[in-house]
């Protein structure tokens, strides 16, 4: 019997961090819940013990059901049928063994019938189920857009809808529109009240939307007539048991085909208001795409380590004059280079997850009694963290699983270019992360802002260069300190030139290179703490990540404004 969990000792590495004692206390607010709830955790070790157990199951599920269903899942597709969505067997086997084992509602409170798991195990799920199947994260993963109904929603749509995500039902974030993709501003469906039917009405196209059937959505509509931008936007629930809603057609995509894409029809749609008016896209979605990076970076995690699993078995069976093809120096630094990735992003992503946790605790302690002054000091610390990393996690996770994936495909030779081995799916499945839920160029947008502050900068120099290590990483340590410093200096140069173009142009650079020093930083954490884990992915990525900051240096400083001219395309 396969099981993804128990198979990566990385994970359970991630899983055991010291700040995780904080989290726990912090969401299990002293345990008050093992008076009411008999799977409740009674102190910190039990709680640990219980996420442990979960992602055993949540392991095992994925070894033995959902990997084995991701082929015929691929082949066979959802199809649609008067304006319904029907899953491929394979998905709904995935489905039924997903809610038979309670892995709905992970991170929702107890009293909804949640596991009132913390952000970190429930992204850990993630990552294991996205290694499995990515297009079955997409379904199972929407669970998280409970996260934003629990933020913003009032008590008895909690109670309503919470429930029910909870017992199994899926949900989707009805946002793109024909007419408007990441210009989430210019969404035009119509949201009326009307007096007669005591509710909200909604009317128009949706586009692109992932799992488009499902029971439950959240749905980005434009309430105030004569608007054209964010302000006029509104966020609503529409449940599927009231109709209105009919799916036109399911997208023919490249990958992640188990997940149905679809363009979805409103007539007079009922609907219910979630929080307050103009609110929709300024606060309440802001909050749900922030929750959904997240997401799709545990997926680039977990299809970078389907396809280091694919590339590092096939290196070691395949032959070729005479010794395996791991043998060859050329393979074995696309191995070792693959892995780095893998574990330097999935450092990233664990890290990010931490910040959310804290924050978002805190947020919910706040609703229940006044925060003292060092925690709304500590709220607001790591709700700028969580803030600043989430663009940089689903960049460089998505980046890498893109990479992983071209890079399997090339360990396999033109083996791998044949639709009968895994490869060639986890390249089609990895092309999107890099697309949606917002395109890296636009994770460079918000990223940028945290780079001229000095934000990224502060938390390496504050947070990371004052650790101990042990001795023999005092030279990973030094070039960690020297990247740190080049970045600083190309930083300055670029924002003195106060030219706002040139600024734009090298964003990218610039934001890289302060990921890639955070990344080699938590890899030389994690190498310090389980050298037998990690050791030789931090020698190995901060010697690239060495290489690519000064290749964006060079870059950079050699730069001259009159050179812009040779980037306009218009």
């Amino acid at each position: 019997m396969a099981n993804f969990y128990t198979d990566t000792p990385e994970l359970k590495h991630h899983l055991s961090h010291p700040l995780m004692k904080h989290i726990v206390e912090l969401k299990e607010r002293n345990f008050a819940d093992r008076e009411k709830f008999d799977y409740a955790p009674a102190d910190f070790e039990d709680a640990m013990d219980n996420y442990d157990k979960v992602l055993e199951i949540v392991g095992e599920i994925c070894g033995d059901i959902v990997a084995p269903n991701a082929e015929g899942v691929d082949h066979e597709g959802p199809v649609c049928a008067n304006g319904r969505v029907q899953y491929a067997s394979g998905t709904q086997a995935n489905l039924d063994a997903t809610r038979k084992a309670g892995l709905m509602g992970m991170s929702m409170p107890r009293r909804f019938g949640g596991l009132n798991f913390p952000i970190t195990p429930y992204i850990m799920a993630a990552d294991i189920v996205s290694r499995a199947d990515a297009g079955f994260e997409n379904l199972w993963g929407l669970q998280d857009c409970a996260e934003t109904l629990y933020e913003f929603g009032n008590e008895d749509q909690k109670m309503r809808f919470l429930t029910r995500v909870c017992n199994g039902e899926t949900m989707s974030m009805d946002l793109t529109e024909p007419d408007a993709g990441s210009d989430l501003q210019s969404v035009m469906l119509k949201a009326t009240y009307s007096e007669k039917d005591g509710c909200w009405l909604l009317n128009g196209v949706k586009r692109f939307i992932t799992n488009g059937d499902a029971d439950i959505h959240l749905v980005l509509a434009r309430s105030e007539e004569g608007t054209h931008d964010g302000r006029g936007l509104s966020m609503f629930i529409y449940d599927k048991q009231q109709g209105g809603v009919n799916v036109r057609r399911i997208e023919n995509k490249m990958g992640i085909k188990g997940s149905p894409t679809c363009e979805l029809v409103y007539k007079n749609a009922k609907a219910e208001l979630c929080g307050d008016t103009k609110l929709g896209l300024i606060k309440y979605v802001m909050a749900l795409m922030n929750g959904a990076r997240l997401g799709i970076a545990a997926q680039g995690v977990g299809i970078s380590q389907a396809a280091f699993n694919e590339a590092l078995a096939y290196a070691k069976d395949r032959k070729q004059f005479g010794k395996a093809i791991i043998e060859f120096p050329a393979v074995a630094e696309m191995l070792s280079l693959m892995k780095a990735k893998l574990d330097a992003s999935r450092a990233l992503l664990y890290e990010t997850s931490r910040f959310v946790d804290i924050y978002k605790a805190l947020d919910d302690i706040a609703k229940e009694r006044k925060l003292e002054p060092e925690e709304r000091q500590e709220q607001k610390k790591f709700a700028k963290l969580a803030d600043s990393f989430t663009p940089l996690v689903k960049m460089m996770g998505s980046e890498y699983a893109n990479q992983n994936a071209y890079d399997c495909i090339q360990v396999h030779g033109g083996s791998g270019f044949m639709k009968e081995y895994t490869c060639e799916r986890l390249y089609r499945d990895a092309r999107i992360t890099s697309i949606y839920e917002g395109t890296s160029q636009l994770q460079t947008v918000a990223a940028i802002r945290y780079v001229t502050t000095g934000a990224y900068l502060n938390q390496i120099r504050d947070a990371y260069e004052t650790l101990h290590f042990d001795a023999r990483f005092d030279v990973l340590r030094d070039k960690l300190k020297d990247m740190a410093d080049k970045a600083g200096m190309a930083i300055n140069q670029v924002v003195e030139t106060k030219n706002q173009e040139l600024l734009d142009l090298v964003a990218r650079r610039l934001v890289e290179m302060c990921a890639h020093t955070i990344m080699g930083h938590l890899l030389l954490q994690d190498a310090n703490k389980a050298p037998e884990l990690f050791e030789k992915s931090a020698n190995v990525y901060i010697r690239y990540a060495e290489a690519e900051v000064e290749k964006h240096i060079t870059f950079i400083r050699k730069f001259q404004e009159e050179n812009l001219e040779n980037y306009r395309m218009a």
